[in-house]
């Protein structure tokens, strides 16, 4: 085999193919590689639009062996490592080409089409310089031919959407026409790859083989400590024991790596990527070689730094009681973005150079910051990097907390001001904010500031967040609502727009006895309390738009005073309001084959139809745009394509992809995304809470007989379909678990793991009062083995070959429903699907071993 580096664009350039086998696994890149990746390469852009010299970005390897050579054919390649990164980038510029058409540069998507995507003069599969496995095929072609389904659900459909979209958003915010041009420069010349070439006589499928069975290899500070002390011949030995050991044991594997790349950012490093710690210290490193003393020193140094660390992760190590809780509520919010400013902060405090009051003052602000941005729903995006800038960024000659209020006061660091803290909270679906844990913590926070006589031990109490207007209203709620609904709204549409925010959201351990009830028994249970804010709710004569948004206003004046805001605390004047910067990715995110509607947008994004129709008319070139539809599903007759578009009328193109419209030109129901599956589609977090038993160690018999009543209630003639399907289940070795709201929902449970190793799957979920059947789509993609997108496609076509199940294929990631009257006439071939679902996690479970 021979190695050698080279550029993307030498790699892929000539009549060439390169094939993936049919042994490779389907494309499976996701949100966060593709982050990684196009962070990477705007790095590079950026250089390179400043005249400096970039060094190409390495990739990674490519591994390929000679195909069949057939007279007058293309060069065959198989791809034996590597198609992950190569089938991304072809995509990255498959996008490119389309934005270069799409802004009317007819040569540069020529340009980008020839030289890179497909082999000219050749037709049928040898056209295409890269053909992907069987089951990406169809998709892949789909993005290089421009047809109508490019886009679609599956992973290769997303990684396109997603370059197309960041393609988008980085030409507007760069506000330059030569910004593009830089990044196919990127692409083709500055991203590194090492091209591995195998013999013709070589054994392909051995080389697979042993790529990826490689064993655990060296970590990074594995490697960093192999070097260290092989430049210590006389002292090792005293110095591991002394310094490392100890640092090593007490940290563990994880974090101790984790500290040595900090290390590193506080020293003002701050783009080095983990991947590269060992390469930067070695770097950092290489004059002391032949100094043991200052070897000596530098392990002692982060030897005690690593101290300091530890008071980060376990912050009861941590002396100073105003350093201690705020590093405690830090630790609760989750997640490690505040690290490397933290570790700074207490180098500062320990080594004289501020106070832990001025520390703690300034780990407020890093508080109010995450926040503030997470309430407002502000992007995340650049955020590791703003905390890895702030160490060396910070002005020294001012006290801690003073210069890290500056920092991130910062204009391009979005911290939201007290204007856009009130707007959000009016107007968001903070219920779609952050993680749960997150959700709670703030709402905890708000209950705190009450300062109650006999405050709550929230680290025993069993709280979860609960909404006071129900999320499933009965009739009387929407009756109440009809009283404050503006012109053209109807009631649903405003409990839409109200439900999740957080003037509607409490903290409860009494959600399923709350539940959809009418507010007076809401009243009743939420008296017992012993929450301040509940009591509050409590008070109150009736729950409407105007109860919910004057609380909203008293919420945001505790929050104000708990995390204060940047310098100046007012949004910059003619600054984009972030909520069109949401509405873009959304459209982005939308399969082909889908359709939403101007409620759902704005739903979504906090804001109302009427503003979401007028932007997006204004900009009907926007990806996507022509996918949102009124409230019955039909294209508004305000829309109208851009001066000068040759594109078709909305309604044929999205025909054409496989929306389906009735006579009167509404389009199909169970295409739509809502709210929610929009919600979805962006990564957040939408699901309830729900608890499942970890094995199956007995059923609830109380939960099991409220299912049975609410079904027999709501859906007598499927009543027998349901439960014997629920029975057949049992007898396949699954089990049944039910939820503890008030709609007591089942879900049959498989366990397709071993007793050590449990892996849960369940294909379904049933709610026995609102009559649907979700396929759980969403959660199986993320579990062995229907993270395969062919093993989702198939249990959602055979489920379709069943009357009265229509599920939309443009939802493979969600969880699209079908009602339960199907169980009436319909059980034994549903049984069938359940039956074929228990074989294939049977025999991924064989595979797996």
């Amino acid at each position: 085999m021979r190695a050698q580096e080279i550029t993307f664009l030498n790699l892929i350039q000539g009549e060439k193919q390169f094939q993936v086998p049919l042994y490779q696994r389907t494309y499976s890149w996701g949100g966060e590689q593709l982050k990684r990746l196009w962070e990477d390469v705007g790095e590079l852009v950026d250089q390179h639009l400043r005249g400096e010299s970039a060094a190409p970005h390495f990739l990674g390897s490519v591994v390929l062996a000679p195909g069949q050579i057939q007279a007058g054919g293309v060069q065959r390649w198989l791809v034996v490592d590597g198609q992950q990164r190569l089938t991304t980038l072809m995509l990255a510029f498959t996008a490119l080409r389309d934005h270069f058409r799409e802004s009317g540069d007819a040569r540069g998507a020529d340009r980008v089409h020839r030289q890179i995507l497909v082999n000219e003069f050749h037709e049928d599969l040898d056209h295409y310089r890269l053909l992907p496995t069987q089951a990406d095929r169809d998709a892949y072609t789909a993005c290089v031919q421009s047809r109508a389904g490019a886009g679609g659900s599956d992973n290769i459909g997303a990684a396109y959407r997603f370059f197309c979209g960041a393609l988008a958003e980085g030409r507007e915010a760069a506000g330059e026409e030569r910004w593009i041009g830089a990044v196919e420069t990127v692409l083709k010349d500055l991203l590194s790859i090492v091209e591995i070439t195998a013999e013709s006589g070589d054994n392909v499928y051995r080389i697979f083989e042993s790529i990826n069975n490689t064993g655990v290899g060296l970590s990074q500070s594995d490697l960093l400590r192999n070097y260290v002390f092989m430049l210590l011949p006389k002292r090792g030995e005293r110095v591991y024991q002394e310094l490392w050991l100890p640092m090593q044991q007490s940290l563990g594997p994880k974090n101790l790596e984790l500290l040595v790349w900090l290390d590193l950012i506080v020293r003002g490093h701050y783009k080095t990527k983990q991947s590269e710690i060992y390469r930067e210290q070695q770097k950092r490193l290489q004059p002391l070689a032949g100094d043991e003393d200052a070897l000596q020193h530098e392990i002692a140094q982060l030897a005690e730094r690593g101290r300091r660390f530890l008071r980060i992760v376990d912050p009861g190590r941590e002396r100073s009681p105003a350093l201690r809780a705020v590093m405690e509520r830090l630790a609760g919010w989750g997640g490690q973005t505040h690290y490397p400013l933290a570790l700074h902060l207490l180098d500062l405090v320990d080594s004289g150079n501020t106070t832990p009051e001025d520390a703690a003052k300034a780990l407020l602000h890093v508080e109010s910051y995450l926040v503030r941005r997470l309430i407002c729903q502000t992007p995340t995006t650049g955020l590791n990097r703003i905390f890895m800038e702030a160490p060396k960024e910070l002005e020294s000659d001012r006290p801690a907390a003073e210069a890290v209020r500056r920092f991130l006061s910062g204009r391009r660091r979005r911290w939201p001001s007290d204007e856009e803290l009130r707007e959000a909270i009016r107007n968001k679906p903070f219920y779609w904010s952050g993680r749960p844990p997150q959700r709670s913590y703030i709402l905890r926070r708000l209950e705190e500031s009450f300062s109650p006589s006999e405050p709550v031990d929230f680290a025993k109490a069993s709280l979860s967040v609960e909404h006071i207007l129900p999320q499933r209203p009965a009739p009387a709620w929407f009756e109440l609502l009809a009283e404050e609904t503006d012109p053209n709204q109807t009631p649903q549409e405003l409990h839409d727009l109200l439900v999740h925010t957080l003037g509607n959201l409490t903290l409860t351990g009494d959600n399923a006895k709350l539940s959809n009830h009418p507010f007076e028994r809401k009243q009743q249970i939420l008296e017992s309390s012993a929450l301040r804010m509940n009591l509050e709710i409590a008070s109150a004569t009736r729950w409407g738009k105007a109860e919910i948004l004057d609380r909203a206003d008293r919420l945001t004046e505790r929050a104000v005073e708990l995390w204060p805001g940047p310098i100046g605390g007012v949004k910059p004047a003619g600054e984009e309001w972030p909520g069109w910067a949401e509405l873009r990715a959304a459209l982005v995110a939308m399969p082909s084959g889908t359709w939403t509607t101007y409620g759902d947008v704005a739903e979504l994004i906090g804001s109302h139809p009427v503003p979401v129709g007028t932007y997006l008319g204004s900009n009907p070139s926007l990806i996507g745009a022509y996918r949102v539809l009124t409230a019955d599903g039909k294209v508004s007759p305000a829309f109208r394509w851009a001066d000068g578009s040759d594109r078709p009328p909305p309604q044929e193109l999205l025909a054409s992809e496989g929306v389906k419209f009735d006579p009167s030109g509404r389009a199909d129901r169970a295409q739509r995304l809502t709210a929610a599956e929009l919600a979805t589609l962006l990564g957040k977090d939408v699901t309830q809470p729900t608890a499942h038993d970890p094995l199956p160690d007995g059923e609830d018999a109380a939960a099991a007989e409220r299912f049975r009543a609410q079904l027999q209630e709501h859906w007598p003639e499927s009543s027998a379909g349901v439960l014997a399907t629920l029975e057949f289940w049992r007898h396949q070795g699954g089990y049944v678990n039910y939820g503890r709201h008030e709609e007591t929902s089942c879900f049959p449970m498989l366990d397709a793991g071993t007793s050590r190793r449990p892996h849960l799957l369940w294909p379904v979920g049933i709610y026995p009062v609102s009559g649907t059947v979700e396929v759980v789509f969403q959660y199986l993609k993320s579990r062995s083995p229907f993270d395969d997108t062919e093993q989702r496609r198939e249990l959602l076509h055979r489920l379709n070959k069943i009357d009265g199940i229509d599920l939309p294929e443009a939802k493979l990631e969600l969880r699209p429903s079908f009602p339960v009257r199907v169980f009436a006439e319909h059980s034994d071939e549903i049984c069938e699907v359940l039956d074929w679902f228990v074989g294939a996690a049977a025999l991924d479970l064989a595979r797996r071993g």
